[in-house]
Protein backbone atom coordinates (compact mmCIF):
# COMPACT_ATOMS: atom_id res chain seq x y z
CA UNK A 1 0.00 0.00 0.00
CA UNK A 2 1.13 3.81 -0.50
CA UNK A 3 1.14 4.04 3.11
CA UNK A 4 3.69 1.57 3.79
CA UNK A 5 6.06 3.64 1.83
CA UNK A 6 8.84 5.94 2.89
CA UNK A 7 7.29 9.31 3.04
CA UNK A 8 7.37 12.63 0.69
CA UNK A 9 8.08 16.00 1.70
CA UNK A 10 9.26 18.15 4.59
CA UNK A 11 7.96 19.35 7.82
CA UNK A 12 8.38 22.88 7.82
CA UNK A 13 7.81 23.96 11.08
CA UNK A 14 9.95 21.30 12.69
CA UNK A 15 12.80 22.75 10.45
CA UNK A 16 12.23 26.29 10.57
CA UNK A 17 10.56 27.01 14.37
CA UNK A 18 10.82 30.43 13.21
CA UNK A 19 7.80 30.53 11.87
CA UNK A 20 5.62 30.45 15.19
CA UNK A 21 7.01 34.17 15.17
CA UNK A 22 5.08 35.36 12.52
CA UNK A 23 1.52 35.56 12.02
CA UNK A 24 -0.63 33.23 10.45
CA UNK A 25 -1.55 34.60 7.43
CA UNK A 26 2.18 35.28 6.81
CA UNK A 27 2.88 31.66 7.59
CA UNK A 28 0.11 30.51 5.10
CA UNK A 29 1.55 33.18 2.44
CA UNK A 30 4.73 31.21 2.64
CA UNK A 31 3.32 27.71 1.21
CA UNK A 32 1.35 29.61 -1.18
CA UNK A 33 4.52 31.38 -3.12
CA UNK A 34 6.59 27.94 -3.06
CA UNK A 35 8.78 29.01 -0.17
CA UNK A 36 7.83 26.39 2.24
CA UNK A 37 8.08 22.94 1.36
CA UNK A 38 4.89 20.88 1.03
CA UNK A 39 4.52 18.38 3.72
CA UNK A 40 3.61 14.54 3.17
CA UNK A 41 -0.56 15.31 3.26
CA UNK A 42 0.61 17.35 -0.01
CA UNK A 43 2.67 14.43 -2.01
CA UNK A 44 -0.49 12.07 -0.95
CA UNK A 45 -3.20 13.71 -1.86
CA UNK A 46 -2.40 17.04 -3.83
CA UNK A 47 -4.09 19.25 -1.19
CA UNK A 48 -2.52 23.20 -1.36
CA UNK A 49 -3.10 26.53 -0.01
CA UNK A 50 -3.95 28.39 -2.77
CA UNK A 51 -5.44 31.87 -1.03
CA UNK A 52 -5.00 33.82 2.13
CA UNK A 53 -5.48 36.66 3.75
CA UNK A 54 -6.93 38.02 6.80
CA UNK A 55 -10.48 36.30 8.08
CA UNK A 56 -10.53 33.90 4.66
CA UNK A 57 -8.28 30.76 3.14
CA UNK A 58 -9.02 28.65 -0.18
CA UNK A 59 -7.68 25.19 -0.40
CA UNK A 60 -8.45 22.04 -3.02
CA UNK A 61 -7.23 19.20 -4.23
CA UNK A 62 -7.66 17.64 -7.92
CA UNK A 63 -10.58 15.66 -8.33
CA UNK A 64 -8.30 12.29 -8.73
CA UNK A 65 -9.81 8.71 -9.72
CA UNK A 66 -8.22 7.73 -6.33
CA UNK A 67 -11.51 9.46 -4.57
CA UNK A 68 -13.76 6.75 -6.04
CA UNK A 69 -15.91 4.79 -3.65
CA UNK A 70 -16.54 1.11 -5.33
CA UNK A 71 -19.69 2.72 -6.63
CA UNK A 72 -18.05 5.29 -8.69
CA UNK A 73 -18.55 8.60 -7.14
CA UNK A 74 -16.63 10.35 -4.60
CA UNK A 75 -17.92 9.84 -0.67
CA UNK A 76 -18.98 13.11 1.48
CA UNK A 77 -15.42 12.71 3.80
CA UNK A 78 -13.21 13.10 0.48
CA UNK A 79 -15.04 17.01 0.36
CA UNK A 80 -14.64 16.49 4.10
CA UNK A 81 -11.06 16.11 3.80
CA UNK A 82 -10.30 19.63 2.00
CA UNK A 83 -13.32 21.17 3.91
CA UNK A 84 -11.09 20.82 7.00
CA UNK A 85 -8.37 22.75 5.63
CA UNK A 86 -9.68 25.55 4.78
CA UNK A 87 -12.31 25.79 7.67
CA UNK A 88 -8.65 25.94 10.24
CA UNK A 89 -6.97 27.73 7.83
CA UNK A 90 -9.80 30.70 7.51
CA UNK A 91 -9.15 31.19 11.40
CA UNK A 92 -5.54 30.35 11.88
CA UNK A 93 -4.76 34.02 9.23
CA UNK A 94 -6.87 35.61 11.96
CA UNK A 95 -3.84 34.73 14.78
CA UNK A 96 -0.80 36.49 15.95
CA UNK A 97 2.42 35.09 16.01
CA UNK A 98 2.73 32.98 18.83
CA UNK A 99 -0.54 31.10 18.63
CA UNK A 100 -1.65 27.80 17.82
CA UNK A 101 -5.11 26.42 17.09
CA UNK A 102 -7.06 22.92 17.62
CA UNK A 103 -9.94 21.67 15.13
CA UNK A 104 -12.48 20.98 18.03
CA UNK A 105 -15.43 19.88 15.88
CA UNK A 106 -16.38 19.39 11.71
CA UNK A 107 -20.04 19.56 10.72
CA UNK A 108 -20.76 19.53 6.78
CA UNK A 109 -24.12 19.06 4.64
CA UNK A 110 -23.49 17.61 1.37
CA UNK A 111 -25.78 19.40 -1.99
CA UNK A 112 -24.05 17.63 -4.59
CA UNK A 113 -22.18 14.44 -5.02
CA UNK A 114 -18.38 14.69 -6.48
CA UNK A 115 -16.72 12.74 -9.51
CA UNK A 116 -14.00 12.46 -11.82
CA UNK A 117 -16.02 15.26 -13.76
CA UNK A 118 -16.16 17.87 -10.99
CA UNK A 119 -12.06 17.95 -12.33
CA UNK A 120 -11.13 19.81 -8.93
CA UNK A 121 -12.42 20.18 -5.28
CA UNK A 122 -11.99 24.06 -3.92
CA UNK A 123 -12.80 24.45 -0.07
CA UNK A 124 -12.94 28.47 0.74
CA UNK A 125 -13.40 29.30 4.48
CA UNK A 126 -14.36 32.31 6.26
CA UNK A 127 -14.13 33.25 9.70
CA UNK A 128 -17.56 33.86 11.31
CA UNK A 129 -16.27 34.73 14.58
CA UNK A 130 -12.50 34.91 16.31
CA UNK A 131 -12.51 35.30 20.08
CA UNK A 132 -9.76 34.70 22.72
CA UNK A 133 -10.33 31.48 23.28
CA UNK A 134 -12.11 29.76 20.10
CA UNK A 135 -12.91 30.49 16.13
CA UNK A 136 -15.25 29.93 14.66
CA UNK A 137 -15.67 29.15 10.71
CA UNK A 138 -17.28 28.01 7.41
CA UNK A 139 -16.76 27.24 4.22
CA UNK A 140 -17.90 26.18 0.75
CA UNK A 141 -17.12 23.17 -0.95
CA UNK A 142 -16.87 23.55 -4.68
CA UNK A 143 -15.96 21.82 -8.20
CA UNK A 144 -14.28 23.30 -11.75
CA UNK A 145 -17.17 24.58 -12.76
CA UNK A 146 -18.68 27.04 -9.45
CA UNK A 147 -21.15 24.03 -8.44
CA UNK A 148 -21.93 24.22 -4.61
CA UNK A 149 -21.34 20.40 -3.67
CA UNK A 150 -21.36 21.21 0.39
CA UNK A 151 -21.35 23.55 3.15
CA UNK A 152 -19.18 23.30 6.36
CA UNK A 153 -18.83 24.69 9.34
CA UNK A 154 -15.89 24.05 12.37
CA UNK A 155 -14.76 25.23 15.87
CA UNK A 156 -11.40 25.83 16.36
CA UNK A 157 -9.50 25.87 20.05
CA UNK A 158 -7.05 29.01 20.33
CA UNK A 159 -4.18 28.78 22.84
CA UNK A 160 -0.96 30.45 22.98
CA UNK A 161 2.82 28.34 22.43
CA UNK A 162 4.11 26.72 25.16
CA UNK A 163 7.49 28.46 24.28
CA UNK A 164 9.01 31.23 23.22
CA UNK A 165 9.31 31.03 19.27
CA UNK A 166 13.02 32.27 17.75
CA UNK A 167 13.00 35.12 15.35
CA UNK A 168 12.08 33.81 11.81
CA UNK A 169 14.39 34.47 8.99
CA UNK A 170 14.96 37.43 7.15
CA UNK A 171 14.09 35.94 3.52
CA UNK A 172 12.60 32.76 2.51
CA UNK A 173 14.05 31.48 -0.55
CA UNK A 174 12.15 29.71 -3.21
CA UNK A 175 12.18 25.73 -2.37
CA UNK A 176 13.43 23.77 -5.29
CA UNK A 177 10.44 20.57 -5.25
CA UNK A 178 12.53 17.37 -4.94
CA UNK A 179 12.84 14.71 -7.33
CA UNK A 180 11.52 11.28 -7.20
CA UNK A 181 11.66 8.24 -9.18
CA UNK A 182 7.68 7.62 -9.18
CA UNK A 183 5.44 9.98 -9.47
CA UNK A 184 3.19 11.41 -6.28
CA UNK A 185 0.58 9.06 -4.91
CA UNK A 186 -2.69 10.93 -6.19
CA UNK A 187 -1.46 11.10 -9.93
CA UNK A 188 -0.39 7.44 -10.41
CA UNK A 189 -2.59 5.14 -11.80
CA UNK A 190 -5.05 3.79 -9.86
CA UNK A 191 -5.76 0.47 -7.78
CA UNK A 192 -8.87 -0.41 -6.47
CA UNK A 193 -12.30 -1.90 -7.92
CA UNK A 194 -15.03 0.47 -9.02
CA UNK A 195 -17.73 -2.37 -8.77
CA UNK A 196 -19.58 -2.91 -12.13
CA UNK A 197 -23.53 -1.74 -12.18
CA UNK A 198 -24.52 -5.88 -12.57
CA UNK A 199 -22.65 -6.77 -9.27
CA UNK A 200 -24.83 -4.06 -7.36
CA UNK A 201 -27.82 -5.20 -8.85
CA UNK A 202 -27.97 -8.95 -8.06
CA UNK A 203 -25.86 -8.35 -4.82
CA UNK A 204 -26.60 -7.24 -1.17
CA UNK A 205 -24.62 -4.95 0.54
CA UNK A 206 -23.66 -7.25 3.18
CA UNK A 207 -22.63 -9.93 0.93
CA UNK A 208 -20.06 -7.35 -0.91
CA UNK A 209 -18.72 -5.63 1.98
CA UNK A 210 -18.45 -9.49 3.68
CA UNK A 211 -16.47 -10.17 0.56
CA UNK A 212 -14.13 -6.83 1.02
CA UNK A 213 -13.82 -7.86 4.46
CA UNK A 214 -12.49 -11.51 3.33
CA UNK A 215 -10.38 -10.37 0.51
CA UNK A 216 -12.33 -11.84 -2.33
CA UNK A 217 -12.49 -8.23 -4.14
CA UNK A 218 -10.76 -5.90 -4.41
CA UNK A 219 -11.00 -2.20 -2.51
CA UNK A 220 -12.11 0.78 -4.02
CA UNK A 221 -9.30 3.55 -4.82
CA UNK A 222 -10.30 5.30 -2.00
CA UNK A 223 -9.88 2.91 0.61
CA UNK A 224 -6.54 1.60 -1.64
CA UNK A 225 -5.08 5.32 -1.08
CA UNK A 226 -6.10 5.83 2.50
CA UNK A 227 -4.56 2.42 3.56
CA UNK A 228 -8.07 1.01 4.95
CA UNK A 229 -9.02 -2.42 5.55
CA UNK A 230 -11.98 -3.95 6.61
CA UNK A 231 -11.48 -5.32 10.85
CA UNK A 232 -15.25 -7.19 10.61
CA UNK A 233 -18.73 -6.87 9.51
CA UNK A 234 -21.94 -7.64 10.26
CA UNK A 235 -25.20 -6.26 9.28
CA UNK A 236 -25.34 -2.57 10.08
CA UNK A 237 -21.87 -2.67 11.74
CA UNK A 238 -18.77 -2.05 10.29
CA UNK A 239 -14.97 -1.86 11.47
CA UNK A 240 -12.48 -0.13 9.52
CA UNK A 241 -8.93 0.22 10.30
CA UNK A 242 -6.22 2.84 8.98
CA UNK A 243 -2.33 3.15 9.75
CA UNK A 244 -1.25 6.58 11.68
CA UNK A 245 0.98 7.33 8.73
CA UNK A 246 2.72 10.32 8.66
CA UNK A 247 1.49 10.41 5.27
CA UNK A 248 -1.23 12.18 6.45
CA UNK A 249 0.56 14.79 8.40
CA UNK A 250 0.90 18.31 7.84
CA UNK A 251 3.86 20.90 7.97
CA UNK A 252 3.57 20.99 11.64
CA UNK A 253 4.18 17.04 11.80
CA UNK A 254 0.50 16.32 13.23
CA UNK A 255 -2.46 14.37 11.86
CA UNK A 256 -4.53 15.90 9.66
CA UNK A 257 -8.14 15.90 10.99
CA UNK A 258 -9.22 15.81 7.34
CA UNK A 259 -8.05 11.97 7.36
CA UNK A 260 -10.13 11.67 10.57
CA UNK A 261 -13.46 12.44 8.49
CA UNK A 262 -12.55 10.20 5.57
CA UNK A 263 -11.92 7.51 7.19
CA UNK A 264 -15.11 8.09 9.73
CA UNK A 265 -17.54 8.55 7.02
CA UNK A 266 -15.85 5.57 4.79
CA UNK A 267 -16.94 3.51 8.07
CA UNK A 268 -20.27 5.03 8.21
CA UNK A 269 -20.72 4.54 4.48
CA UNK A 270 -19.73 1.00 4.38
CA UNK A 271 -22.26 0.50 7.71
CA UNK A 272 -24.92 1.49 5.94
CA UNK A 273 -24.41 -0.26 2.61
CA UNK A 274 -24.54 -3.58 4.74
CA UNK A 275 -28.17 -2.32 5.26
CA UNK A 276 -28.77 -2.47 1.42
CA UNK A 277 -30.69 -4.91 -0.83
CA UNK A 278 -29.86 -5.08 -4.31
CA UNK A 279 -30.70 -2.55 -6.57
CA UNK A 280 -30.20 -0.10 -3.65
CA UNK A 281 -28.49 3.22 -3.12
CA UNK A 282 -27.81 5.76 -0.64
CA UNK A 283 -26.97 9.39 -0.36
CA UNK A 284 -24.81 11.12 2.62
CA UNK A 285 -26.41 13.61 4.18
CA UNK A 286 -24.59 15.07 6.55
CA UNK A 287 -21.68 14.13 8.30
CA UNK A 288 -20.44 15.92 12.36
CA UNK A 289 -17.07 14.76 13.68
CA UNK A 290 -15.65 15.83 17.23
CA UNK A 291 -12.20 15.49 17.48
CA UNK A 292 -11.51 14.52 20.99
CA UNK A 293 -7.52 14.37 21.18
CA UNK A 294 -4.43 14.55 18.60
CA UNK A 295 -3.74 11.83 16.92
CA UNK A 296 0.04 10.17 17.33
CA UNK A 297 1.45 9.65 13.97
CA UNK A 298 3.46 6.04 14.96
CA UNK A 299 2.38 4.32 12.00
CA UNK A 300 -0.08 1.93 14.12
CA UNK A 301 -3.71 1.81 13.14
CA UNK A 302 -6.75 4.06 14.35
CA UNK A 303 -9.67 1.82 14.51
CA UNK A 304 -13.50 2.97 13.47
CA UNK A 305 -16.21 1.48 14.52
CA UNK A 306 -19.42 2.18 12.78
CA UNK A 307 -23.26 1.01 13.53
CA UNK A 308 -26.25 1.82 11.84
CA UNK A 309 -28.42 3.41 14.90
CA UNK A 310 -31.65 3.93 13.03
CA UNK A 311 -32.59 2.32 9.62
CA UNK A 312 -36.03 3.16 8.37
CA UNK A 313 -37.84 2.91 4.61
CA UNK A 314 -35.25 6.38 3.56
CA UNK A 315 -33.24 7.78 6.36
CA UNK A 316 -30.66 5.97 8.05
CA UNK A 317 -28.86 7.38 11.31
CA UNK A 318 -25.17 6.18 11.61
CA UNK A 319 -22.66 6.61 14.73
CA UNK A 320 -18.71 5.88 14.73
CA UNK A 321 -16.28 5.78 17.23
CA UNK A 322 -12.37 6.35 15.98
CA UNK A 323 -9.86 4.47 18.61
CA UNK A 324 -6.05 4.34 18.72
CA UNK A 325 -3.89 1.68 18.90
CA UNK A 326 -3.85 2.37 22.47
CA UNK A 327 -7.40 2.00 22.86
CA UNK A 328 -7.79 6.12 23.75
CA UNK A 329 -10.69 7.50 21.94
CA UNK A 330 -9.88 10.29 19.39
CA UNK A 331 -12.89 11.28 17.64
CA UNK A 332 -16.44 10.17 17.47
CA UNK A 333 -18.94 11.00 14.21
CA UNK A 334 -22.53 10.72 13.51
CA UNK A 335 -23.87 10.80 9.69
CA UNK A 336 -26.99 10.04 8.19
CA UNK A 337 -27.85 8.78 4.49
CA UNK A 338 -30.77 9.27 2.40
CA UNK A 339 -31.59 5.73 1.00
CA UNK A 340 -33.33 5.35 -2.44
CA UNK A 341 -35.02 1.66 -2.44
CA UNK A 342 -34.95 0.26 -5.44
CA UNK A 343 -32.08 2.78 -7.26
CA UNK A 344 -29.47 1.95 -8.92
CA UNK A 345 -25.98 3.55 -7.89
CA UNK A 346 -26.19 6.33 -10.80
CA UNK A 347 -23.30 6.59 -13.51
CA UNK A 348 -20.66 9.18 -12.42
CA UNK A 349 -20.85 12.55 -13.94
CA UNK A 350 -24.54 11.69 -15.23
CA UNK A 351 -27.29 13.85 -14.54
CA UNK A 352 -29.01 12.02 -11.92
CA UNK A 353 -25.70 11.50 -10.32
CA UNK A 354 -26.75 11.54 -6.46
CA UNK A 355 -25.37 8.62 -4.65
CA UNK A 356 -22.05 8.27 -2.72
CA UNK A 357 -20.80 4.85 -1.50
CA UNK A 358 -18.67 2.76 0.61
Amino acid sequence: MIVDEPIRGSFAYLEQPGLFGMSGVDQLRLFIDGRLPAPPLTHLSGLVVEEAAAGTSTWSIPASAWWQTAAGVFAGGTLGFVADAALAGAVFTTLPKSMALLSSDLSINFLEPASLSSERLTATGTVIHVGRRQGLSEARVEDARGALLAHATSRCVLQPLPFDPPEPPEAFPPVQPPRFDTPDPYVRPVKGEVVPQAIWNETSGLDLVQLWHKGERPLSPNCSLLGLRFVDATEGSVTLAMPASLWFCTGFGTFYGGALVALADTAINSAVTTTLPPGTSFGTLDLKVNFLRPVTPDGRELVARATVEQRGRTIAVTTCRLDDADGKRVAMATGSAMISPDRPWPVPGSDTETGRGS
